[in-house]
């Protein structure tokens, strides 16, 4: 297995922040309920900049779950786990890296192309 702190950092990293949008995400739910989808919607409409933020965050969920399909060749598990990707964004894709990272003993070109 590759111990570079490098990759510590980046298990640090992945960790914190699915630690730290889960608990916000926990907080937003109690105070606003399930209503994210509306909400999103009403910001992409305001023609604004939380709506420029919101539609380009999807854009960042669309290509990662892209990404997450291809490096698994478009596989029925990548497609799901794609899906709950650009649905749940960083509470899905950091742990996925994680796992890769695991899974490929720390060989983040394995962990970038799969076995292309």
């Amino acid at each position: 297995m590759n111990n570079n702190p490098k990759h510590y950092l980046l298990k640090a990293l992945l960790i914190i922040q699915t630690i730290g949008i889960l608990a916000y995400t926990l907080i937003v739910f109690q105070n606003d309920g399930f209503n994210f989808l509306m909400r999103a919607q009403e910001f992409a409409l305001s023609m604004k900049w939380m709506g420029q933020f919101a539609l380009d965050f999807q854009c960042y969920l669309i290509l990662s779950g892209i990404w997450i399909m291809w490096r698994d060749r478009f596989s029925g598990r990548s497609i799901l786990i794609a899906l709950m990707a650009m649905t749940l964004g960083i509470l899905v894709f950091a742990p996925y890296i994680l796992y890769l990272i695991t899974k490929e003993k720390g060989d983040l070109k394995a962990v970038l192309v799969g076995d292309r």
